[in-house]
């Protein structure tokens, strides 16, 4: 293993940022006390610009390379927590109840300090590194957000990159999916209008319950009958709402879920045939149905070209045989899908020893990959902006 020197001798000092971000967890939006540790660490580290308040909470870092050139290479990570009650007794663990940070967030931001810090002192790359530190990436809009007020127009990237820790007990290990590599998702709210009545007299009840039972049997039938089984999607029904009492049929059932994908069409038809049911059970059985369909993350693709940078510039660190770009598609989703969209880039992820999954109440980041996620990062910079001569 290859940490750079910088980030090898602040390695307290990143485990201590972590422990902090990771006792003090901010949902998407919220993240005021995060947002001002990550600007004033930027600015001890002694960064050319930090920028604050854009999508709220997002922080933005500049840093100019010896070299004085024009091109600028964008890393991004994401601050934000889940809506999870903490279980692990970690000596750190969530002060905050109802927050955590179950997916590594934490981690993502204390890695991108950690490059910082190196780049800021060694400044050995010519033109612009950019810093970019997301809110609200768990569904929430966070990088459509940044990129509505204009984040792209204000801090122009000629790439970008992203990264995520991967709790595979596989510590070192760096791998990349090249083209489509996390699903797109949209997320759906079924309301289902119906009739209350006695529970005793359920005839005359128009009853919303029943509704949403065959509503859950026929969404499934979307992807048995219409998609093909060649083309991957799933459609998963997540909440059921309704009623608050034993003797009383309820007005009113709530659906909610998610259509994962690779492919525009494929997610059309599966929501075109959930309007479809939602209308037919809707005069079927005589209520009212309110479909609310949005769209929440695009399809995240690598760039083939870039994803292999990538993995040259982890190998620096980790070792050539502990890269791999074989990594298989996920139907997971990630908002930086939405800036890949607009600059290319590639989304690597890093093994580490822990092997609780990702939002789970009781994951645990292996502090290990700190200073191996921020060693990647700065080297992805230097190689992709080299000085004349190296």
């Amino acid at each position: 293993m290859e940490i750079l020197p910088i980030i090898s001798d602040s390695t307290n000092e990143l485990e201590t940022i972590f422990e902090d971000l990771h006792a003090h967890p901010e949902i998407g939006f919220t993240e005021t006390r995060t947002a001002q540790i990550v600007a004033e660490k930027l600015r001890a580290f002694g960064v050319d610009e930090v920028h604050t308040g854009i999508a709220k909470t997002g922080v933005v870092g500049l840093i100019r390379g010896k070299g004085g050139g024009n091109r600028r290479i964008g890393l991004r990570a994401d601050m934000d927590a889940l809506p999870i009650d903490e279980t692990t007794g970690l000596a750190y663990a969530s002060t905050t109840p109802g927050a955590m940070h179950a997916c590594g967030h934490d981690g993502h931001t204390t890695m991108l300090l950690g490059a910082a810090k190196h780049l800021a002192e060694t400044r050995d790359f010519d033109g612009t590194v950019v810093l970019i530190f997301q809110p609200a990436e768990e569904g929430l809009g966070g990088a459509r957000g940044m990129l509505a007020e204009g984040l792209f127009e204000q801090f122009p990237c000629d790439e970008i990159y992203g990264m995520h820790n991967r709790p595979s007990g596989e510590p070192g290990q760096v791998a990349i999916c090249k083209g489509p590599a996390m699903a797109g998702s949209s997320f759906f709210d079924i309301h289902i209008q119906g009739k209350g009545s006695h529970a005793a007299r359920p005839q005359e009840s128009r009853d919303p319950l029943v509704v949403a039972s065959a509503l859950v049997g026929q969404i499934q039938t979307i992807l048995s009958r219409n998609v093909s089984p060649e083309d991957t999607c799933v459609v998963s029904i997540t909440q059921i709402h309704s009623g608050s009492a034993y003797n009383v049929v309820p007005d009113t059932a709530t659906l909610c879920g998610t259509i994962r994908y690779f492919d525009d069409a494929v997610c059309k038809l599966a929501e075109t045939r959930m309007k479809e049911l939602c209308d037919g059970l809707a005069l079927a059985y005589g209520v009212e149905i309110r479909l609310d369909l949005r769209n929440v993350f695009d399809v995240l693709v690598n760039d083939a070209e870039l994803s292999d940078a990538y993995l040259e510039a982890a190998a620096d660190v980790v070792g050539a045989a502990n890269v791999r770009d074989d990594l298989p598609p996920v139907t997971g989703s990630e908002d930086f899908a939405d800036m890949l969209k607009i600059v290319p880039g590639a989304y690597c992820v890093v093994g580490h020893a822990g092997t609780m999954p990702l939002h789970n109440p009781g994951f645990v980041l292996d502090k290990g990959i700190l200073p191996v996620g921020a060693s990647i990062m700065a080297r992805m910079a230097e190689r992709r902006l080299p000085l004349a001569g190296q």
